[in-house]
């Protein structure tokens, strides 16, 4: 077990002087808070009795149907409240399918780069990941196909595939429409299990949701949710809904490892979205994020050097940045500290060691003009980084003849020369197959 790249961080970030681009932590000071207090005092008030005791390991059946309604929004109108696990947070999801699934030495497939949680979650299962290829549409499928079929060369199947779909933590992008078919379409053929992480899904700026992968395929995708995007984190009330057979070890393991969800969180979230305004509160949390994450593309267009490159999210917390070559994110990160800002690298997104290229930044938590000083700081780092090596390595004329020298023809899966379209994430998709130990 080891301390993921962003707990790490906690102890910088704290600190006032500190811009902090590194935690994904929703603005919760955006809710009606008066009316969220009185809400609670009177839920305690009339329903102390229940919401302080013992409940079902499943969860609370109102916010259970409650959570239907949710997901309808995203398409998924053929689910039933009996196929929904209420969980601590989604994180508890994460860690209970794994339970379920997975044996050590199992492989599963993830997106290069991956949610650092799901990763830690896997590691702990001793599982195997292996990446699979995005580009600005999110997830390859070509890239999918060729980790698949390198898998059943060697007489090996993945447990399942993982993917963040909307709004990709760390990625920032977005798996288009045809991309959802393809997807859904490779693991009907390979008999592949889909994870569906989903808990952006309502945040998105520039267009209505997209319909999950759980509305095409309700018997091969297995969907995690959360409030804790939508709502507050500190409650931890996420979900999976999941066949039936599947369901049944969801609430054995669950009940195994923490008896039932906490009967005051769940029926706080049941009373929110009875009593209050809930998806105006979201269309708040949009137009917020959207302003913030203008002001980061801003500032970032303004002040960064010109080989740095990042992604446009449609939605979400993020924003994936590529350092120029040489640079690495990690190295560079007490440097950025000592300036007074703070960002998560790139390597925490990875199982295998790729990622010191990168960095994630998120806009969600800092006011707009705090987002500006931020990236201020940390373009004057990268700044100072390029200056560094080019007196140990000569003029960026001169690295630039040694390495059209020495490079091979041709350029790296998802590379993008124009600054205006961002940085891709991208992996190995132009190796055969995954080299499994």
């Amino acid at each position: 077990m080891t301390a993921s790249e962003i707990r790490a961080l906690f102890a910088v970030v704290s600190r006032p002087e500190v811009v902090s681009l590194a935690g994904g932590m929703p603005a919760v000071t955006a809710l009606p808070l008066d009316s969220v207090g009185s809400m609670i005092g009177a839920l305690v008030s009339r329903l102390g009795a229940q919401a302080l005791q013992y409940g079902s390991g499943q969860g609370d059946e109102r916010l259970r149907e409650q959570i239907l309604q949710v997901m309808a929004l995203e398409g998924i109108t053929d689910a039933s409240a009996d196929e929904v696990v209420v969980t601590v947070g989604s994180q508890q999801g994460l860690d209970l399918l794994a339970r379920v699934f997975l044996d050590p030495g199992d492989v599963i497939l993830a997106e290069s780069p991956s949610y650092v949680g799901a990763l830690g979650t896997f590691q702990a299962a001793q599982a195997h990941v292996v990446h699979v290829d995005m580009d600005e549409s999110g997830l390859v499928p070509e890239a999918l196909a060729a980790a698949l079929a390198g898998l059943a060369a060697q007489g090996r199947q993945a447990k399942f595939l993982y993917t963040v779909p909307n709004f990709h933590n760390p990625a920032g992008v977005t798996l288009s429409e045809p991309r959802r078919e393809q997807i859904l379409a490779l693991a009907e053929a390979y008999d592949l299990l889909v994870i569906e992480d989903n808990p952006y899904g309502l945040l998105g700026f520039e267009h209505e949701p997209l319909r999950a992968l759980r509305a095409r395929n309700a018997e091969r995708v297995i969907y995690l949710g959360s409030f804790s995007k939508t709502f507050a984190p500190g409650l931890r009330v996420g979900w999976v809904c999941a066949p039936h057979a599947v369901r049944d070890k969801l609430v054995l393991a669950s009940e195994a490892q923490v008896l039932c969800p906490p009967a005051l969180s769940q029926l706080v979230v049941a009373e929110y979205l009875d009593s209050q305004p809930w998806f105006e509160q979201v269309k708040v949390f949009r137009e917020l994020y959207h302003e913030r994450r203008d002001a980061t593309l801003e500032a970032l267009t303004a002040l960064m050097p010109a080989d740095v490159t990042w992604t446009r999210p449609e939605g979400g917390f993020y924003v994936w940045v590529t350092l120029p070559e040489g640079l690495d994110a990690k190295a560079m990160q007490p440097r950025a500290v000592h300036a007074r800002v703070a960002y998560v690298p790139g390597i925490g997104f990875y199982a295998d060691g790729q990622g010191a290229r990168h960095l994630r930044l998120s806009y969600c938590f800092p006011d707009p003009d705090r987002i500006r000083e931020g990236v201020r700081r940390l373009a004057g780092v990268v700044e100072e980084e390029l200056e560094l090596r080019a007196t140990f390595l000569g003029s960026s004329d001169e690295r630039a003849v040694r390495r059209d020298a020495s490079a091979p023809q041709g350029s790296a899966p998802g590379e993008v020369s124009s600054r205006t379209r961002g940085g891709q994430p991208h992996g190995q998709a132009d190796t055969p197959g995954p080299d499994l130990p």
